[in-house]
């Protein structure tokens, strides 16, 4: 069963994955990558993954809060990125198109998944 557990965890997971590669030459999260990133865009990955982590997994039953939070930063992040003209964000995060549109693609997946994951529950007679 899908619950905000889960979800928070392989999103969690996931960032963390993202933020390691982010420091390692690749195509596709790289600072030459199709979504370029520097060492402190890499920083704010494992920073996202972190708290997915802590929400999913310390904070036993507030994981559904833990997954609405990032939601809500991630559309912050994908407005102002949008509002941003050149490649940084807010003078530290270096960012490109791709992460503008990426950025709002996670926040979108993200509420997808909070509303998933906040479903009520039916019950088999």
């Amino acid at each position: 069963m899908l619950n905000s557990k889960h979800i928070t965890i392989v999103f969690g997971v996931t960032f963390i994955l993202v933020g390691v590669l982010g420091f390692t030459p690749n195509p596709i999260v790289s600072a030459n990558g199709l979504f370029e990133v520097n060492a402190m865009h890499n920083l704010v990955h494992l920073l996202t993954g972190a708290a997915f982590l802590f929400g999913g997994v310390v904070l036993q039953g507030k994981e559904d809060i833990t997954l609405k939070a990032v939601t809500g930063a991630y559309f912050g992040v994908a407005i102002l990125g949008f509002l941003t003209s050149g490649n940084t964000l807010l003078g530290i995060v270096h960012i490109n198109e791709a992460d503008r549109w990426l950025h709002l693609g996670l926040a979108l997946g993200m509420l997808a998944a909070a509303f998933v994951a906040s479903k009520p529950k039916t019950q088999l007679a």
